[in-house]
């Protein structure tokens, strides 16, 4: 072997396997791993509400949460347990089979109450068995029941949360059929004003803590805590301090009875009612994957949908309640040659027609961030048969430390993979501002940007020959247009967006777009291809294929593997 040869690099070694423990969820036997990631993702033993999970069993439940610290305080999770009993000898006591003879926490079974213990914070051992289902269980889950539903009042028919309720639900299933209670309930205050968004029915509440821990422990605002003592516990903000962040709607989602409702969807629909749709919020580049809660095309309410690699299970107020711009009286429903309603036939016609002729260099594309990968790639192949110079808006705010990011635009990434923006965002504003008043540039296309807040004001704009604008919202922009399409909210389309971790994800159409108004891919795809040739595709998930087969940042990926979690690009 000379001196310079090098050795081959050595195999990669494999992790070793988890360590695993056998345990008996009802019966049945199971490895489960030894430690599961708590609530911050660093690894516990594992309990035994989460070993039934592993075998199928989904022990009822009020105040755990997978992303709160474990409180143990609402009891709805006992169980009856059995271990292993130990001899004298520290060895395990065997029956004449030669199994491990087992202890049962409750055996044998007899009215009155059992010992159990709280699965939500009970770790597993070798050898536990879990009796899930014992009539022993039962009977504590009945009890516990009747202790909760003692002063609740019976108020199901007119509470937001019926559709959603824990209580209900566990009322039904491991619930008593009767109350042996007879006294008078204690009253507590109603429809108490927590916060500019939340309101409190502290009738309701089954002081689980859930909203004490999320404000204390993930959003870091100790703003909740328990007053008053016994029968008269309730949920209170500060003295003199309302409960304001920007979390605060998390609560509403996390409370499992109908006490913390939000004010913006309080008495407005029947969930039973609403057709629910995937998306994402687009309020900034977190991108939180979302549930679009939607009735006869009407926008209710956004909520989190759980997503670990994105946002977990919560998301801002301020992205939440971003959606009723989308119902707005004014929004651009017509399409305009001049001031003057047409069709879209005759101004993608009238549009391609000048742009087929127009000389090389004299027309500029200003795209949006805010616009899905598939326009921005249809708007770049556009700009490719232009010789187009081409930008995007930067926008940005401050970041929380949590989820909202300083970069208000959702898809930031998406605009730098399509080449939509070069080296930085609004580099070339000024260029093409200079153009259009040297007069080189006669024509240009503008998609979901107002560009008079960004150097091109009226009178640079009067001077084009051709101004193509599409845009959900009327702006001074789009009042100057020679050609107006109206364009689709994000719950109005499908498509794809890259957040700021490089999070390649999907969203569905939740809703349609009104009148005249289109998702803007639709129209795009037929002007590209009546300027620039066919494209050789008709559906958005040919198109995303065929995107990502161009464009190497996209590694290839297929519209079917992205899936409702999204895929991680290497950017």
């Amino acid at each position: 072997m000379s001196a310079t040869a090098t050795l081959p690099a050595p195999a990669a070694v494999p992790p070793p396997p988890p360590e695993t423990v056998t345990v008996k969820v009802n019966g049945k036997t199971v490895q489960v791993p030894k430690t599961m990631p708590n609530w911050q993702g660093k690894p516990e033993p594992t309990t035994m509400l989460q070993a039934a999970r592993v075998a199928g069993v989904e022990i009822p439940h009020y105040c755990y949460h997978d992303k709160l610290p474990v409180a143990g305080n609402c009891r709805m999770c006992l169980v009856e347990c059995g271990t292993p009993m130990m001899g004298p000898d520290r060895k395990p006591v065997l029956n004449e089979d030669g199994t491990p003879k087992i202890a049962r926490s409750v055996l044998p079974y007899e009215p009155g109450t059992p010992r159990g213990v709280i699965a939500c914070a009970t770790p597993i051992s070798p050898g536990m068995e879990i009796y899930a289902d014992s009539p022993a269980t039962h009977q504590m889950r009945e009890a516990v029941l009747e202790s909760l539903l003692i002063n609740h009042p019976l108020d199901c028919p007119i509470c937001d949360q019926a559709g959603e309720c824990k209580l209900q639900e566990y009322s039904v299933e491991h619930g008593q059929a009767e109350s042996r209670f007879v006294e008078a309930k204690v009253h507590k205050p109603k429809a108490v004003d927590l916060g500019p968004r939340i309101i409190l029915d502290d009738e309701r509440c089954i002081l689980c803590t859930r909203c004490i821990r999320f404000t204390k422990d993930i959003v870091n605002d100790d703003a909740l805590g328990i007053v008053n003592r016994g029968s008269y516990n309730t949920i209170s903000a500060f003295p003199g301090k309302a409960f304001d962040n920007n979390y605060t709607l998390n609560t509403v989602d996390l409370c499992p009875v109908g006490a913390l409702t939000s004010k913006d969807f309080r008495f407005k629909m029947r969930v039973w009612f609403l057709k629910e749709t995937s998306s994402v919020c687009t309020s900034c580049g977190t991108g939180c994957n979302i549930t679009v809660g939607a009735r006869e095309g009407v926008i209710h309410r956004f909520e989190p949908r759980s997503n670990d690699a994105v946002n977990g299970p919560w998301m801002c107020d301020s992205g939440r309640l971003n959606y009723k711009w989308i119902g707005r009286a004014d929004r651009l429903r017509e399409v305009r040659i001049g001031g003057r309603r047409s069709n879209w036939s005759t101004a993608l016609r009238e549009i391609s027609g000048k742009l087929s002729t127009a000389p090389a260099g004299s027309v500029a594309i200003v795209a949006s961030a805010r616009q899905t990968n598939e326009e921005l790639y249809l708007l770049k192949r556009l700009a490719t048969r232009l010789g187009a110079i081409t930008d995007s808006i930067v926008r940005e705010g401050e970041a929380d430390g949590l989820l909202v990011s300083a970069d208000r635009n959702p898809n930031s990434n998406g605009v730098r993979l399509t080449g939509m923006a070069y080296t930085e965002a609004g580099i070339q504003l000024p260029k093409i501002a200079a153009g259009i008043a040297a007069g080189t540039i006669r024509s240009l296309i503008v998609f979901g940007e107002d560009v008079t807040a960004h150097g091109l004001d009226a009178g640079l704009l009067a001077k084009l020959d051709l101004l193509v604008v599409s845009d959900v919202l009327p702006n001074p922009t789009t009042e100057a247009a020679t050609h107006l399409l109206p364009g689709a909210a994000p719950v109005e389309k499908r498509g794809t967006l890259v957040n700021t971790k490089g999070r390649l994800q999907k969203f569905n159409k939740a809703v349609e777009a009104p009148g005249d108004a289109r998702p803007e891919v639709e129209f795009l795809q037929e002007l590209v291809e009546a300027v620039a040739g066919p494209i050789g595709t008709a559906t958005i998930e040919g198109l995303f294929n065929r995107m990502t087969a161009e464009i190497a940042g996209f590694g290839g990926v297929q519209w079917a593997a992205v899936g409702d979690t999204g895929i991680t690009l290497s950017l």
